[in-house]
């Protein structure tokens, strides 16, 4: 027997390091969550041209305001138009979103905050609009798109009939 343990005391340590050692595994479990929406910047006049959804005759005529000059975001596919009332005073301005269906709604919400007169027109199309000492804000979703008509202007049968020509020219 003591032959046996002098083999052994001579295999020691140096034979235990040889040996693997069993390990674990573990999975790394990755868990992805939707992060929350983010709306876009305010759209920025940027350049002159004309709008490629409304008319600028058709503005001036429901606005009730002349429209001198019109400028236009740079947003893409479809450019926030700016109707001027003179050289730097702007009666109007249509946003028009087309993306993701939170973001549509929180364009909307932010533009018609909670408390706001409810808007149903066009027909599918819901939103809210904000009557105040400036002017008028429409704001309305539909899906993955929202048009958000703000005008100088205090009475709203004027923003909705230009949000309801530009979602119908626009197709959206």
């Amino acid at each position: 027997m003591l032959p046996l343990l002098g083999v052994l005391a001579a295999c020691g340590p140096d034979a235990a390091q040889n040996v693997p050692v069993p390990t674990t595994s573990t999975q790394q479990v990755t868990t992805t969550t939707s992060a929350a929406p983010t709306v876009p910047p305010a759209p920025q006049p940027e350049k002159d041209g004309a709008c490629p959804y409304l008319a600028t005759n058709f503005v001036a005529e429901a606005n009730g305001q002349r429209v001198p000059k019109v400028k236009l975001s740079t947003d893409a596919p479809h450019p926030a138009c700016f109707f001027y009332a003179n050289a730097t005073e702007i009666q109007l301005t249509v946003r028009v979103y087309v993306g993701d269906a939170r973001v549509a709604k929180l364009i909307v919400n932010e533009a018609a905050p909670d408390g706001s007169q409810p808007a149903s027109s066009p027909a599918g199309w819901t939103g809210g609009y904000v009557s105040g000492d400036t002017g008028v804000v429409y704001a309305v979703s539909k899906g993955d798109a929202a048009v958000v008509v703000t005008s100088n202007q205090k009475q709203s049968i004027k923003a909705r009939r230009i949000a309801e020509t530009a979602i119908t020219n626009l197709k959206i």
